[in-house]
């Protein structure tokens, strides 16, 4: 009885920039990750096992996970930010500027990846906040075409190789969309948005 009360309690309320970014977090790495295992999976076939117990494609899915969360992080933040900003009004610079400091502090909760190095992570920093800079510059996109501009990019990471790929983008980029789309109807289910949009326009996101 416990075990089906934890599987179908609900999940709390998004009402606080911890709990925005514990969400944006959580999520970003979701879409980026679950995509990249999945496409590997299904490229391998019946290999797939083998091909992971490999240090050298291990290696491969490492920085190609790594790579691709940055791009989870925009897409995410995009999203959340076009939900808010309906309901803020003349304060939407102030909800835009602490949904990117929110965006932003998830990026530093995790060190250098080797994988990576720390000219490439410093890299991969200012592109997502310029990507999020932008998308406060525009009106609000449909959630299912946030991820048209980083498909190209995101399907290149792939730790396989570019030859054995086949036509594959746009099923990759249709996963991207169909996996946003979900994740933006759980942030519009649990966020409380007036809370929310206290605490970015006072400046607790800082």
């Amino acid at each position: 009885m416990r075990l089906l009360e934890k599987l179908f309690r609900p999940r709390p309320p998004i009402r606080d920039p911890e709990g925005l970014a514990d969400f944006v977090d959580a999520q970003s790495a979701f879409i980026a990750q679950k995509g990249i295992y999945e496409y590997s999976r299904a490229r391998a076939g019946h290999y797939a096992k083998v091909l992971f117990a490999e240090e050298g494609f291990a290696k491969s899915v490492e920085r190609a996970r790594w790579q691709a969360f940055p791009l989870g992080l925009a897409m995410v933040g995009e999203m959340v930010e076009g939900v808010l900003r309906p309901h803020v009004g003349a304060e939407r610079r102030a909800v835009h500027h602490g949904t990117v400091l929110i965006v932003l502090s998830v990026f530093d909760r995790y060190p250098v990846p080797p994988s990576i190095g720390e000219a490439g992570w410093q890299d991969a920093r200012r592109e997502l906040e310029h990507r999020l800079d932008l998308a406060g510059g525009h009106a609000p996109k449909r959630v299912m075409d946030i991820p048209n501009p980083l498909a190209e990019s995101y399907f290149a990471m792939m730790p396989i190789h570019e030859k054995l790929r086949g036509r594959d983008f746009d099923t990759t980029r249709n996963y991207l969309r169909v996996s946003l789309c979900n994740i933006h109807d759980e942030f519009v289910a649990r966020a409380d948005v007036a809370a929310l949009r206290k605490a970015l326009i006072t400046g607790e996101a800082a």
